[in-house]
């Protein structure tokens, strides 16, 4: 009889698991660049925590947004072996100067997906001649590992249909069409590189197939 109970109990608890992301909190979020919302979400699939910055009335129909990638370094730390701080104060910026949007701060991405320890690793290694995508190859790990259901989720939940997807990567609109997201538009977000990244975005451009074409301009850094 016990041994009954417990299977009975195993299914009710595989029955009522949750899955995929719910809303748990929404609080003020006073900024340099504005006054945004703090939507936050907890991904029961991976148990991240995640955040959505929202400004403004966003309404449903191609709202400007950003997903941007967890990146300690460049985010916290203003490191220029990437863009990415700079990209996301653009985003921030962009979407006040709109008068509304959402930018989507994905955690779990650190590194393309690899995690902190495996990006500062596979830095290592781009220091001593290896770019990127070589880098992460070395370490036996995948060149990008990271999924965007999650953010198609958070949209979802916020009653967005359509975006004007603020990025230079062409997978994040594939994902989020393959998620029930349309991208009416793709607005580029381009950062001017300087000598500590450019090897990097040129990386990502020939590699990865970013658009960044305003590398053509900058021939002269090493």
């Amino acid at each position: 009889m016990t041994e009954k109970i417990g299977v009975l109990g195993k299914k009710s608890a595989q029955r009522t698991q949750r899955s995929g992301v719910e809303r748990v909190v929404n609080a003020p979020l006073p900024t340099v660049y504005g006054e945004f919302r703090a939507i936050g979400y907890l991904d029961h699939d991976r148990g991240d925590e995640q955040v959505a910055l929202v400004y403004g009335e966003i309404g449903t129909d191609d709202v400007l947004t950003r997903l941007h990638s967890e990146c300690l370094t460049g985010d916290a730390f203003g490191s220029q072996h990437c863009e990415c701080g700079d990209q996301l104060a653009s985003a921030l910026r962009a979407v006040v100067a709109e008068g509304s949007g959402i930018v989507v701060y994905l955690r779990g991405h650190e590194g393309r997906g690899i995690g902190l320890l495996a990006k500062l690793r596979a830095m290592a290694l781009q220091a001593e001649g290896l770019d990127t995508v070589e880098a992460n190859l070395a370490l036996g790990l995948p060149v990008d590992a990271r999924d965007y259901g999650v953010a198609a989720g958070m949209l979802h939940d916020l009653g967005v249909s359509s975006v004007r997807l603020m990025s230079n990567n062409p997978r994040k609109r594939e994902a989020l069409v393959r998620h029930g997201i349309q991208v009416a538009e793709t607005v580029p977000l381009l950062i001017p590189p300087c000598e500590n990244n450019i090897t990097y975005l040129r990386t990502k451009r020939e590699r990865l197939d970013h658009h960044l074409p305003h590398l053509d301009a900058v021939a002269h850094l090493s």
